[in-house]
């Protein structure tokens, strides 16, 4: 039977006890409102380990202001229903003020890999991404943790994160799971409406295009680019964040796709922010997949 703790001693304390029995624990963090993403991870760290820990958190500290923290969509019922079903052992539900008490003000952050694509502009986020998951490590104690790669450079600070600070831990990355019409799985899904569907598809569709072109051997980002920007203004309420060819480990922009890339975007469809990525070409030097 699934268990969950609140606290911060409850929670150290059953990690304690497994490591003292030579338990390896594996961790998934979430802000819950589970899909099919998350539980691939899930499924993932359920073969990495003995112990399987998820945390279902809502990180104030990742938000901006007029940012969707009071809406952001929650579930913890049908969460907790899924994790049981996934065979997770604990489930870990702190509340806001057991993570972040009265005087809290102590943060990390990262020099270099925020200052990309999302950084720009949610330039609070990944200050409070990299708090709250070094605060979650020190408190579940995992051998390995899993992030997805649909969220690239959240996954790229934390494992910074992890050889900066030697955090023994290994950091796992789990491929992008995708929606039957190809939409990347993501909570904010729920806020589209089906009017706005084709718009988030744009996308996508974008990535696709991208790869194919590399494949035909256009190479200069410019190019690939405009194209990509061009079918995404093609659906309305579109509004481009950011649209970008990179390197994958340094994040820093490219004018010609000869060595591996990672094309980046987050669009706007309504009021709804929508990132997703693909690798454009691999370390073989052809297209690859994401």
């Amino acid at each position: 039977m699934i268990k969950i703790i609140s606290t911060i001693e409850d929670m150290r304390n059953a990690a304690d006890s497994w490591r003292r029995d030579c338990r390896r624990i594996a961790f998934v963090p979430t802000m819950g409102f589970l899909h099919e993403g998350h539980l691939s991870l899930i499924r993932i760290a359920r073969k990495a380990a003995d112990i399987l820990v998820a945390s279902i958190f809502v990180n104030p500290s990742q938000f901006g202001p007029g940012e969707d923290f009071e809406t952001y969509p929650r579930n913890l019922q049908r969460d907790l229903d899924l994790c049981g079903q996934e065979n997770v052992d604990l489930v870990f539900t702190p509340a806001t003020g057991e993570l972040y008490p009265e005087g809290y003000e102590t943060y990390v952050k990262l020099e270099r890999l925020p200052n990309h694509l999302c950084g720009l502009s949610r330039p609070v986020f990944f200050t409070g991404v990299a708090t709250v998951v070094m605060k979650l490590f020190h408190i579940v104690r995992p051998h390995v943790a899993v992030f997805g790669e649909k969220d690239y450079q959240q996954l790229l600070i934390v494992k910074r994160m992890a050889l900066d600070l030697n955090i023994d831990i290994e950091i796992v990355g789990a491929p992008i799971v995708r929606e039957p019409d190809g939409l990347a799985m993501s909570s904010r899904n729920a806020y589209l409406t089906t009017t706005q569907r084709p718009a988030a598809l744009t996308l996508y569709r974008s990535l696709l295009l991208a790869k194919e072109m590399v494949a035909k051997g256009v190479r200069e980002v410019v190019q690939i680019l405009g194209e990509a920007r061009r079918l995404i203004e093609t659906q309305p309420e579109t509004d481009i964040d950011y649209l970008t060819i990179c390197d994958p480990q340094t994040l820093t922009d490219l004018d010609r796709v000869d060595q591996p890339a990672l094309m980046a975007l987050a669009v706007r469809v309504g009021k709804t922010r929508l990132i997703d990525n693909m690798m454009l070409m691999t370390h073989t030097g052809a297209a690859g997949s994401e």
